[in-house]
């Protein structure tokens, strides 16, 4: 074996295609991980917003806010093995990952039983998500086929969570229907290492 084949065993002719086509890896890499940053900081922020959806009124939120909730977690799982496809990965450490988020922390509100205030945190979690994966497919488009197809299959998801909340705030008609199970993404499903429970 010479040694020139060794030496590019390591080499990835994926990312060399892409920098070829013009992208930035390590502006690619950043992007991710801002993105899935967000994705399992929204999963935990919505546990925790789901639990106090309580009362007459949030019992009848907290399964549309456990589909978002769950099929954030597979964003996270669908874009992660992208990540480190390329040449990166995820902090050692939680807190700097939960620091690095491409998204404000979705925090439960003061004024948590009043399940309109629960639903504009939810509703901007989601706007942020939309412009995140927005600006990967922005930059990955007719360069990078593989990150923008899993960026734009979560993009769509992340679409219908906005227009849930905005359904429920708003009372205007929306394109929600029921999931057939919880969690199912119908979007991203396959995409990278999605998981159903």
């Amino acid at each position: 074996m010479s040694t020139n084949y060794k030496d590019k065993i390591g080499e990835l002719v994926g990312v060399e295609v892409i920098e070829k086509n013009g992208i930035d890896v390590e502006k690619l890499r950043q992007l991710l991980l801002a993105g899935v940053g967000a994705e399992f900081t929204t999963y935990y922020y919505y546990t925790i917003l789901r639990m106090h959806c309580t009362g007459q009124d949030g019992e009848g939120l907290k399964e549309i806010v456990e589909d978002a909730r769950i099929e954030d977690r597979n964003h996270f799982e669908a874009m992660v093995p992208r990540l480190y496809e390329i040449g990166g990965a995820l902090p050692r450490d939680i807190r700097k990952f939960a620091d690095i988020a491409g998204c404000p922390d979705a925090y439960l509100p003061d004024n948590w039983e009043d399940v309109e205030e629960i639903l504009k945190v939810l509703l901007e979690a989601e706007r942020c998500a939309i412009r995140s994966w927005g600006e990967v497919c922005d930059y990955t488009q007719n360069k990078d086929h593989r990150t923008y197809a899993i960026a734009q299959a979560i993009m769509q998801e992340e679409i219908e969570h906005e227009a849930w909340f905005v359904e429920l705030l708003t009372k205007r008609p929306s394109g929600h229907f029921r999931r057939s199970f919880v969690g199912q993404s119908p979007h991203t499903k396959g995409q990278g290492g999605l998981i159903h429970l």
